[in-house]
């Protein structure tokens, strides 16, 4: 579950970090066109979700699960879960642009998989 955090926090940190520093998306090979259709002017609001939510906490949960904690699977629960509106609230409100998103979604998926089947294990113990 570590690893899968870790690839989650891989690509969402310089992609969030691109759009909090370069507003207009030319960062990332968008454009603030793609936001036409949300509530946001340009990429600083969307990008502070991916980096903190996607990002930083994926590398928090990361290390929780290689600590072994008794909460990583908690929070592996909830990062899974956000990763996957995060991922329903951009297709919603740019539609389908990049095979990224899928594979994201199910990244989303594998790793909430995971901890379903982390849980039932221990629950044979």
């Amino acid at each position: 579950m570590g690893i899968v955090q870790l690839v989650v926090s891989l690509g969402a940190i310089p992609a969030g970090l691109s759009m909090l520093f370069e507003r207009d998306g030319s960062g990332i090979g968008m454009s603030v066109e793609v936001l036409s259709g949300s509530q946001f002017p340009d990429f600083f609001i969307p990008g502070l979700f991916l980096f903190f939510g996607n990002g930083l906490m994926n590398v928090a949960g990361a290390i929780f699960s290689f600590k072994k904690s008794k909460y990583a699977e908690s929070i592996g629960l909830v990062l899974g879960i956000y990763l996957l509106i995060w991922m329903a609230v951009q297709l919603y409100y740019i539609g389908f642009i990049h095979y990224l998103q899928s594979l994201f979604i199910l990244i989303g998926i594998v790793e909430i998989l995971l901890i379903y089947l982390s849980s039932r294990q221990k629950l044979r113990r």
